[in-house]
């Protein structure tokens, strides 16, 4: 066991080998005020990714699962958005595309100019801080009384980007935030956009001017085609053209679509915001961020459920329509206590059909454009997994959880810390020694606990 990353006392049934090589991940990967996803594919700091990995991190470094934290807010836009990227300015132009030069977003707050992305990701920070915030007991006095400092200097940036989600990105009216890009979902190519971005134009002479680089150290197998990102492209270049402005923006827009996982989250960050607010005496405030979970809920239910499928998915705000697909966005929502019974029931028997299998993949493996290499349109990805892992818990599926926690550590620990798996070998995909992944392998190791808001069992 190394020194330097001892496993808590608590815990008696994990694999020493498989934490000290997460352990290992996490040292490789933090960049002096930052974790970066993977030193070879990515090497500025993503923001979910930034959340599960301080989820992780928390065990072994507790001050750097803050830092990384506090390092990701402090490129907090005025308007309350967290970029889904924060430039190292020490990385060059050419080291990852789309790089800061192509999104061109101006200086603002401490910010350089070029410092960041102009769209978001899934606001998953606010769980990720009631979880570092949790473990701060395990390491002492000094660090249960930094965890407090830090959850006061980061409550109000979190209340902040949770308002301008639920008020700039209501594009559809109906109370649940709109992603203006797939890859605001975390779930890039997901079969979940697929009629969505139909209507998106595919210039696919935009990429012998924006050339991409993922694809000099990837297998193009894996990755997004070229369609995709000439249309990832040009939605970037639709947003930017009006300063990344969400006045008007489904007017001028090609895509804005309402993602089941990305609501569900931000449904789970108002519970959590609740659990801190309540921790630094802002008693009315916590008691409305569990009525904004309750309605956040509600509004999924009522916009996003197909009870014909028993399962949620993605509504195109410009046609009101949602997709067919059955993507694992579709059942995150199993992450809220809120959710009806019937809803719940129907989540887990489409997690327990053959659609998924355990661990569960990103989409249905019955369906006819399954593929067990490409990104998110098939392959085992451990954050998901784990986020419905604690929807288990949450609705009192103990042995269910348990099962799902027990598959993704024989996952990982037979084929290594990899970005993400092959659904039938097992084989890990894409980016290896991938941070959340190591962080995640962690918590699955050492946390065993009911999140605070659980439903009673």
């Amino acid at each position: 066991m190394h020194p330097d990353h001892p496993l808590p006392a608590p815990v008696t049934e994990m694999s020493a080998e498989l934490w000290n090589s997460a352990a290992g991940v996490l040292e490789t990967n933090w960049a002096g005020d930052h974790m970066v996803p993977s030193r070879r594919l990515y090497p500025h700091q993503w923001s979910w990714d930034a959340a599960f990995i301080a989820v992780g991190l928390a065990y072994v470094n507790p001050t750097r699962a803050w830092r990384d934290l506090r390092s990701l807010f402090e490129a907090q836009w005025p308007d309350g958005r967290v970029p889904h990227i924060v430039f190292d300015p020490a990385m060059s132009e050419a080291d990852y595309f789309p790089g800061p030069a192509f999104w061109g977003v101006p200086a603002y707050g401490s910010r350089p100019a070029h410092g960041s992305t102009g769209i978001v990701q899934p606001p998953l920070h606010a769980v990720a801080a009631w979880e570092v915030y949790r473990r701060a007991a395990a390491h002492g006095a000094a660090a249960s009384q930094q965890a407090r400092a830090e959850l006061e200097w980061l409550y109000p940036r979190l209340v902040a980007q949770q308002e301008y989600l639920t008020d700039r990105r209501d594009l559809g009216g109906g109370g649940l935030t709109a992603i203006v890009h797939p890859w605001e979902s975390g779930l890039d190519n997901s079969p979940a956009w697929d009629d969505a971005m139909a209507n998106v134009p595919a210039d696919l002479s935009l990429l012998t001017v924006y050339r991409r680089r993922d694809l000099a150290v990837s297998d193009a197998s894996h990755r997004p085609t070229d369609t995709d990102y000439a249309r990832y492209v040009g939605l970037v270049l639709s947003y930017r053209a009006a300063d990344y402005s969400d006045t008007g923006l489904t007017e001028r827009h090609a895509f804005a679509v309402e993602c089941p996982s990305f609501n569900a989250i931000l449904g789970a960050a108002e519970l959590s915001l609740a659990q801190i607010a309540g921790v630094l005496g802002h008693t009315a405030a916590a008691g409305g961020h569990r009525e904004r979970a309750q309605r956040i809920t509600s509004a999924i239910v009522s916009r996003l459920w197909n009870p014909d499928t028993g399962m949620f998915h993605a509504r195109d705000v410009h046609t009101g329509k949602l997709t067919p697909a059955r993507c694992v966005s579709g059942l995150m929502p199993l992450m809220l206590p809120d959710l009806p019974a019937g809803q719940v029931e129907g989540v887990l028997a489409a997690m327990r059909s053959e659609r998924f299998g355990l661990p569960v993949t990103s989409y249905d493996r019955t369906a006819a454009d399954f593929d067990t290499l490409r990104y998110w349109r098939g392959p085992v990805w451990i954050n998901v997994n784990w986020l419905l892992r604690r929807g288990l818990l949450v609705h009192g599926r103990r042995d269910e959880a348990e099962d799902l926690r027990a598959a993704m550590v024989r996952l990982v620990h037979r084929n290594g810390h990899f970005e993400y798996f092959h659904p039938e070998t097992g084989e890990g995909l894409g980016a290896p020694s991938f941070s959340w992944t190591a962080a995640l392998a962690l918590d699955l190791l050492a946390d065993r606990s009911v999140p605070a808001y659980a439903k009673a069992a």
